[in-house]
Formats: C-alpha cells, sequence, structure tokens
C-alpha cells in the first residue's frame, strides 16, 4: 500500500516571505532582465519564478501538487512549462551573476584575507529512467561504479572559502559520440541560447571546465585556487588556467603518457617517484618535488607554455 504525500500547509507563508525577501536583498528580477528575460503581458514574471524557487523548499513538483489538489500557483501548467523552456533566457549566466552577488556581496566581508578561497569542480552521474524521450541522454561513464549508465555527467562548479560553498554553474554533459547518444535530438536556431547549451553539453568536460571559469571570472568572481579531481588533472588544463592567474589543486594521473619536466628531462609520475627516495623519519608525505607541467604537443616549447608546480 502507497502512501500518500504529505502537503506542509504551515510553512506555505514563511517559505514565501524568505523567497521574497531573497528576491529583494539579491535584486534578483534585475540579473533576470540582464540574462534576456522579459515579459511584456500576462502573468508576472516575479509570480511565476518565486514559485519556482518555493517548489524547491517545497519539494513537490507542479505535477504533484495538482494531482492532489494542492497547487498554490495563480497560473496555469502551460504559463509554467513555457517559461522554463524559453530558449532565449540564459539560465547559466543567471546563476553566475547571482552567485556572484552573493560572494562578493555577502561572503567575502566575512572572509579574512588569509584565508584560501577556491573554486571546486566536479562531475556525478545524472540518470535518467525515461532516456529515450530525453533530449541529448546519452551512455556515459560513472567513475564510481566504473560503468556505462544512461544519462547525463553534472558538470558544477562552486566558490568556496573552506566554511561556505555556493554553486556557481552546472551544465549536463552528454556525449560527444554520436553512437553513444540514444535520447531524441532537435534542430534548434544556433543563435539562441538553447543551441549554445546543446553544443556544450556535447563538448569535452575539461573544455566545459575552462568554459565555466571563463564566464565566472568575466562576471566578477575571484578565486585563489581551482581544485577538481583525477579526471581533469592533465598537463594542458594546468596550464590553461594557470594562464588565466590561478593556482591548481588537483589529484595527478599516474599514467606512462603523461609526462613532466624534472631535473630536465621527461618523466612520468612513477618514473619521478622511482628516481627519488622517501623523506627520512614519519613524514606525511612519501614525496613531494618541484617540476615543470607542460605538454610540449599541446602548449608550444617556450618558457611560457611550461608553468611550475609540486608533485607530492
Amino acid at each position: 500500500m502507497s502512501s500518500l504525500p504529505s502537503f506542509d500547509t504551515e510553512n506555505e507563508p514563511k517559505i514565501a516571505r524568505s523567497v521574497e525577501k531573497f528576491f529583494k536583498d539579491y535584486k534578483v528580477m534585475e540579473l533576470l532582465r540582464r540574462c534576456g528575460l522579459r515579459k511584456s503581458k500576462g502573468i508576472p514574471l516575479w509570480s511565476i519564478l518565486s514559485y519556482i524557487f518555493s517548489n524547491v523548499f517545497r519539494d513537490r513538483s507542479m505535477y504533484m501538487q495538482q494531482k492532489y489538489g494542492k497547487c498554490t500557483a495563480g497560473f496555469s501548467k502551460n504559463t509554467y512549462y513555457r517559461f522554463m523552456q524559453n530558449p532565449h533566457i540564459n539560465w547559466l549566466r543567471l546563476t553566475i551573476l547571482l552567485a556572484e552577488r552573493i560572494v562578493n556581496g555577502h561572503l567575502k566581508d566575512l572572509t579574512s584575507d588569509q584565508r584560501a578561497d577556491c573554486f571546486v569542480f566536479d562531475d556525478s552521474l545524472y540518470s535518467r529512467t525515461g532516456y529515450k524521450k530525453t533530449e541529448l541522454a546519452a551512455k556515459v561513464f560513472d567513475h564510481v561504479s566504473m560503468t556505462y549508465k544512461k544519462g547525463f555527467r553534472m558538470m558544477t562548479m562552486g566558490w568556496t572559502d573552506g566554511s561556505s560553498f555556493v554553486p556557481i554553474a552546472s551544465s549536463l554533459l552528454s556525449s560527444k559520440n554520436d553512437q553513444n547518444v540514444i535520447g531524441t535530438t532537435k534542430k534548434i536556431d544556433k543563435r539562441t541560447i538553447a543551441a549554445k547549451r546543446r553544443i556544450m553539453a556535447q563538448s569535452k568536460g575539461t573544455d566545459v571546465v575552462i568554459q565555466l571559469l571563463d564566464q565566472a571570472l568575466k562576471a566578477g568572481l575571484t578565486a585563489k585556487y581551482v581544485m577538481f579531481d583525477t579526471w581533469f588533472s592533465n598537463p594542458h588544463q594546468i596550464v590553461q588556467i594557470s594562464q588565466r592567474g590561478l593556482n591548481v589543486i588537483a589529484m595527478v594521473k599516474k599514467s606512462s603518457k603523461i609526462t613532466y619536466e624534472f631535473e630536465e628531462k621527461r618523466m612520468n609520475v612513477k618514473q619521478i617517484f622511482n628516481a627519488c627516495k622517501k623523506r627520512r623519519g614519519r613524514s606525511r608525505y612519501l614525496l613531494s618535488v618541484p617540476v615543470k607541467v607542460g605538454d610540449p604537443a599541446k602548449d608550444g616549447t617556450s618558457r611560457s607554455s611550461s608553468r611550475p608546480a609540486r608533485v607530492s
């Protein structure tokens, strides 16, 4: 026997007041207009957007609210879906601009200059059961189970100072290989924001990292470091980020194909460890040596193409 979902109507006024205060404090409607949102008639934008934001805290979709007669929206589902599917709204830019206002307008004043703040990148599986009807759903590799699953990879970028975390942007990644795409595809005007997001979805994850980083820096967000795991850690990626004035903290890949310059020789991680001895005593690190990062094939052979780094 299945239980019916419960709707907490007592907290509805509190949720509405909190969302309204947040919108006013960070001038969300002004940001929306900067992101291409225009509405000349019909239901006010404020009503639609505040309802969408409130649903996150209600933990109920519009469909479930209508199904059980608890829908508080003052408009039809057609209005709701037309708004959500508008191809001219730059939702990615909205989240970046909103994160910039929260970080620079609120959190920066609470954070010491001596504290190391950083951008964090990570991707996780976003599985879809109805993948055949989901646009650009694909067979994607899950790093946790080490198997291919159906859905997307969710690339997420955030900002942290060690105490607080603010999500900046996210991108659903499909597959660059058309043979792995199992969902539907649509023909969309390439000049629209929606088309650009679909192009990004079929780009390499390392390229998407640089795209999101450039947009965040352009919006005014700053940090001292960029952190990510092994899957994005390659010399070319590190050089690209270093050229933007940021330091990188990442786990390096144990690969015979990836080399670093150590003592004027090109060596992979295993060769570097074998060429050195462990520190004496009860050291926290087995090894910590300076190297130069840069892929001559991609970054050239000039001095500006290589960056000093430390392998620990």
